[in-house]
């Protein structure tokens, strides 16, 4: 089986996670698809292959080196976005792609224009997997999980290409969150690793999102509305008053690069109590710190106006930065960079705009920065991944372990 056919056959299972079942894997599918890969993966003859009963499944790539080299690990999730239904995807390979508009789906005009999309130009004479127009396609990330295993497919029919040992790692619901909540990485057993879960080629991530969760609950006071003078409290025009004092310039749809923002992503309510819910995102620690200084300091003024206990606030820290624990060990990079080079990828090293697992891994001990998977488009129906983004994905994996070997 080749690097297209893996691909096309992992993203026929159907593994969206789910943030309400409270469970891990949070979807029976995950599971049905990490027993395929376990099946794999030992008909391949790769070593010390574990599933346990959360959905983590690890497995070895022997040493084919005399001398010491360092254990390095190569992880992919196996869940995709909740945004969209991952069932019965029905991917199509558009050969020689020539620049014009693909029609995904001509009963509900879904078309995958470079109008809209101008990155599709840039890979122009390419062959593009794409959806029908009624789901997403599942490259994240189920393209890093194709390269990864197809990379250790090649390092085992090339013995000439020495290598230290390898581990694997996949995990479920990476898409909500919870990908390295359960990932052991002592039993993991690696120097460092790479999450091949990054978009176009060149990809190259150790920095990413501090992150925060907000929740801010309004009390209001219900009576008939027709003797409310002086006495109703409407808690949604409370709320109302809130949203407004935030800074209208640091919302998602105004920032980028290293800009950081509060998002909001929920609200419900009625006159009684109404809820806002809110994402917090800085790359810089100091800003983040003072991003959650000022929602406190919003619910303070919002109770100072109209009464203490008016407005609570709910905050929790989702995840940190990788960057201050890839620092320490900018070997790492250096190595991504050299294969990518190496292998005539031209590096493009940009900052994370969310994040990933490998940010969560790195804070338990597994310093683990972000190389490209070569889809674009995630999490819809106008996902695309070009074949030859995933070749050189692949590629990079091997030269990263012929690296690490001959330093």
């Amino acid at each position: 089986m080749n690097l297209t056919e893996r691909f096309l056959k992992y993203v026929s299972f159907d593994t969206q996670a789910s943030e309400l079942t409270k469970l891990t894997p949070s979807t029976p599918g995950q599971m049905v698809f990490a027993n395929y890969l376990k099946a794999e993966l030992e008909s391949l003859g790769l070593e010390e292959i574990t599933l346990d009963e959360h959905g983590y499944l690890f497995a070895t790539l022997p040493a084919n080196i005399d001398k010491e080299v360092p254990t390095i690990g190569f992880i992919s999730h196996m869940d995709t976005s909740p945004d969209m239904s991952g069932k019965d995807v029905s991917p199509r390979i558009v050969e020689n792609y020539d620049g014009t508009d693909i029609v995904l789906c001509a009963e509900d005009k879904v078309v995958l224009s470079p109008t809209q999309f101008p990155e599709l130009l840039e890979h122009k004479g390419e062959d593009l997997i794409v959806t029908n127009g009624k789901t997403l396609l599942g490259a994240d990330d189920k393209a890093g999980l194709a390269e990864i295993v197809s990379a250790m497919a090649y390092l085992m029919e090339h013995p000439e290409i020495k290598h230290g040992r390898i581990r694997i790692g996949f995990n479920p619901d990476e898409e909500i969150g919870e990908g390295a909540h359960k990932f052991d990485v002592e039993k993991f057993g690696c120097e460092w690793g790479y999450t091949m879960d990054g978009g176009d080629v060149g990809e190259l991530e150790f920095e990413n999102f501090n992150a925060a969760a907000a929740k801010v609950t309004f009390k209001g006071r219900n009576v008939h509305p027709g003797y409310a003078k002086n006495k109703m409290i409407n808690s949604m025009l409370i709320a109302g008053k809130f949203i407004s004092m935030l800074p209208s310039q640091e919302t998602p749809q105004e920032t980028q690069d290293y800009e950081g923002f509060y998002h909001l992503v929920g609200m419900q309510g009625d006159v009684e109590q109404s809820t806002l819910s809110y994402i917090v995102r800085d790359h810089s620690r100091d800003k983040f710190e003072n991003r959650k200084i000022e929602m406190a300091r919003w619910v303070a003024k919002i109770n100072a106006e109209f009464g203490e206990g008016t407005a609570t606030l709910e905050l929790r820290d989702q995840y940190y930065n990788m960057r201050e624990k890839i620092e320490p060990v900018m070997h790492i990079i250096d190595v991504a960079f050299a294969a990518m080079e190496a292998v005539g990828v031209k590096p493009n090293v940009k900052p994370i705009r969310g994040g990933t697992d490998g940010a969560q891994l790195s804070f338990k001990g597994l310093p683990c920065p972000n190389i490209f998977a070569g889809g674009l488009n995630f999490h819809g129906r106008y996902e695309f991944v070009p074949i030859q983004n995933m070749e050189k994905a692949m590629k990079v994996i091997v030269k990263i372990a012929e690296l690490v070997a001959s330093k």
